[in-house]
């Protein structure tokens, strides 16, 4: 396990999913439930796995679909300003994370999918979704060789309109 300097945040050495769900339920009892976009039948879950050596994956709330990035085994985050954003780049594609803070669990990325849930959808439909989520934010992109590349908006209004 690495030694973190006292101002630095120490990474978990296992998956941090328990944690997570913990403090979000914590969080939904005393915090949200009375909020008019609240999705009382949805629980909260989490599905994180390592990826270059940090904890990444989905969340899910009566509230919320976020995906999330944790400081991984013998990592040693620099504390940063919540709420500062930070870019990353991810297998699918590029995609800014806020900084956030949690009690008992510490500073995290969080990147919201979707803001607040759209209450047609069960809990089982919800669940899934954080699966399916999880496997397209570790899909590489797909660019068929040969292929023409994506056309501007001015291309596609300029051929519309016969120029």
């Amino acid at each position: 396990m690495a030694e973190c300097a006292p101002e630095e945040i120490t990474g978990f050495s296992t998956d941090p999913s328990t944690q997570l769900i913990a403090v979000y339920q914590s969080i939904a009892d005393e915090k949200m439930r009375e909020l008019p976009f609240f999705h009382p039948s949805m629980p909260v879950h989490a599905a994180l796995k390592l990826f270059e050596g940090q904890w990444v994956g989905c969340v899910l709330t009566p509230w919320m679909l976020s995906v999330v990035v944790l400081p991984g085994p013998d990592q040693c985050w620099p504390v940063r300003e919540v709420g500062e954003r930070l870019a990353l780049k991810m297998p699918r594609g590029d995609m800014t994370f806020i900084i956030g803070e949690l009690p008992e669990v510490g500073q995290l990325l969080s990147c919201s999918l979707m803001s607040p849930l759209d209450t047609a959808l069960s809990a089982e439909q919800g669940m899934a979704l954080v699966d399916d989520c999880l496997t397209m934010l570790f899909s590489l992109p797909v660019d068929q060789a040969g292929s023409r590349p994506p056309v501007s908006r001015r291309e596609l209004f300029s051929r519309l309109r016969g120029q």
